[in-house]
């Protein structure tokens, strides 16, 4: 491989603002895997945001790039499994699998789609220091021809839209909005973009903690559970941004509540061999080694998090403190609370995704 912008690159970035700021091109944010590829000939390399190779895992995205993509070309974007039912990020994750064989079948049972929003290098022409605006209309041309599994993510420069953009596509499983300033040129690994995301919150049942890997005496996360419609409390997701100082406070706290997984709603974690998980067989796919077993708490205790928005029963990504609520009756956190997005098409978004 000869390229004029050679991998690993890591990825250009954005940082979080609370609101979309205006005089800039936005585009929807898709919640799926980073990954930068380079295609020089035949050969195609799929990089991820923490520089590591994507490339065996999605065998259908490297033939699709080799008939779609320019014949030399660095293209950054997204890899993404739509659905009718909009992006399943869950589908997505099950793709990072040792087994070959298993890889390429899911490549047929669940193919993944790559969605191009940036242009990093055409040809022997270096553009990552070229404007995003010119970047942006050499992208429309070369993926002109693109598809049935490549795109290129629509955008716009009217604020009006991409309000409504933000409004509208959550509904799909989109993330938000990122904004990008017109004049900027490609920087790997700086936050000079921007990215506006949705922001909720939800009281949610304390029920165990994970210990800090730095000492068994600190809190590495808490297990925030809601209960069903027939009073199953379910595992939703985890809070862990604590300064150490707050983590042995909380560890402190939390020993009052400390109880036998009999006496415990996921009483049937005892006897899972090695991981003692809120989710049944619940493994970590980047970190295989990772200590996923937890302590049991007396589901008494509530707390107001913030979250963006879920995926399936549970948050989509890890949830943040926001206060605790001891006025609440545990009892009374459930999934009524949760704002329901309305459900939006991919393919009003992308023709031919969804």
């Amino acid at each position: 491989m000869k390229l004029p912008v050679m991998p690993p690159v890591p990825p250009m970035l954005a940082k979080s603002v609370p609101t979309i700021p205006p005089g800039a091109s936005y585009e929807p944010k898709w919640d799926g895997f980073r990954s930068v590829c380079f295609r020089d000939g035949d050969e195609v390399e799929l990089g991820s945001r923490n520089e590591r190779p994507l490339t065996r895992y999605f065998p259908e995205l490297v033939a699709a790039m080799r008939a779609e993509l320019p014949d030399r070309c660095v293209i950054d974007g997204e890899i993404i499994i739509a659905t009718d039912h909009g992006l399943d990020f869950d589908a997505l994750q099950q793709r990072i699998h040792p087994a070959d064989s298993r890889v390429r079948m899911l490549a047929q049972k669940t193919p993944a789609s790559y969605v191009a929003f940036d242009l990093l290098a055409l040809d022997d022409d270096d553009y990552t220091r070229r404007p995003f605006s010119e970047r942006r209309a050499a992208l429309l041309t070369a993926l002109a021809d693109s598809g049935p599994l490549v795109h290129v993510t629509p955008a716009t420069t009217d604020l009006a839209t991409a309000r409504r953009w933000f409004d509208e596509f959550e509904g799909a499983g989109l993330d938000g909005v990122v904004a990008k300033p017109l004049s900027i040129t490609y920087q790997p690994d700086k936050r000079i973009m921007f990215k506006i995301k949705h922001q909720r919150t939800a009281d949610c049942v304390i029920a165990g903690y994970r210990v800090h890997k730095s000492s068994h005496e600190a809190i590495g996360s808490l297990l925030l559970g809601l209960y069903t419609d027939d009073g199953t409390l379910a595992s939703v997701g985890v809070i862990g941004a604590f300064p150490m100082a707050k983590r042995r406070q909380l560890f402190t706290e939390m020993q009052s509540l400390v109880t036998t997984f009999d006496d415990h709603p996921w009483s049937w974690a005892a006897h899972e061999a090695g991981d003692r998980t809120p989710r049944k067989n619940e493994t970590s796919r980047w970190n295989a080694g990772k200590d996923l077993s937890f302590v049991p708490l007396r589901p008494e205790r509530v707390v107001e998090v913030r979250y963006d928005h879920m995926e399936g029963d549970r948050f989509r990504h890890t949830a943040q403190f926001n206060r605790w609520r001891p006025d609440r009756d545990p009892r009374s956190c459930t999934y009524a609370q949760l704002e329901q997005p309305i459900t939006f098409s991919l393919g009003h978004i992308v023709p031919g995704l969804g």
